[in-house]
């Protein structure tokens, strides 16, 4: 059996530290060591993360997965659910320190009807809380493209471009540590400010060079 702990934050400029430590902390209170503590800096729509796809390959039956809220699981309820209903069909167990009701072991209980009714609140709170957090995303979304619009309607929106992409000689010299193993993608992404797209179109064009 492993214990897996998993956090995810949407961009470079929010800190892992904060639900890092909450996972870590919740590990050192009740005597749980940690196997591998997998974290991305990726946007909470989908589940296409470096990390979370790793965690999501090495997790067997019987091993568990702690995250600190359900939102940094996944922002998209549907998407959430679905991945949450695949652990369970393969015996892992996900626990959500946001909800007290995944902490507990209910299939360990006595009673065969407290154990139903344990799974039964569980579930449904999971559900509303995937449901405030896609909520909460698509009111993210609207207000940007709001203000997206405003600065079009003021003249303004020339002035905000995108950025440059990195220079792709700087990603050629620290892309080489990943090469190495001496840090993961989803490291360099965050070190370089990098959007996943850039990092693997850059990535390609390394490999395709050293061939």
């Amino acid at each position: 059996m492993a214990i897996y702990g998993y956090h995810r934050t949407s961009t470079t400029e929010q800190h892992l530290d904060r639900g890092v430590k909450s996972i870590e902390d919740y590990c050192k209170a009740n005597n749980i060591e940690l196997d591998v503590l997998f974290t991305d800096q990726c946007t909470g729509k989908n589940f296409s993360r470096p990390d979370y796809q790793a965690m999501k390959r090495v997790a067997k039956a019987n091993d568990w997965i702690i995250c600190a809220e359900v939102d940094r699981l996944g922002r998209n309820k549907e998407a959430t659910l679905t991945e949450l209903n695949y652990f369970k069909s393969k015996n892992i167990r996900v626990m959500i320190l946001e909800l007290p009701t995944t902490l507990i072991d209910y299939s360990k209980l006595d009673n065969t009807m407290a154990s139903m009714l344990m799974e039964t609140i569980n579930n449904m709170l999971i559900e509303m809380y995937a449901t405030f957090a896609h909520a909460e995303m698509i009111k993210r979304e609207l207000r940007q493209k709001q203000g997206i619009q405003a600065m079009k309607d003021r003249d303004e929106w020339n002035k905000y471009g995108r950025p440059a992409a990195i220079d792709y000689k700087k990603f050629k010299e620290e892309y080489k540590k990943v090469v190495s193993r001496q840090i993961k993608p989803f490291e360099l992404m965050r070190q370089l400010n990098m959007k996943k797209s850039t990092y693997y179109k850059y990535a390609k064009r390394y490999k395709e060079e050293e061939v």
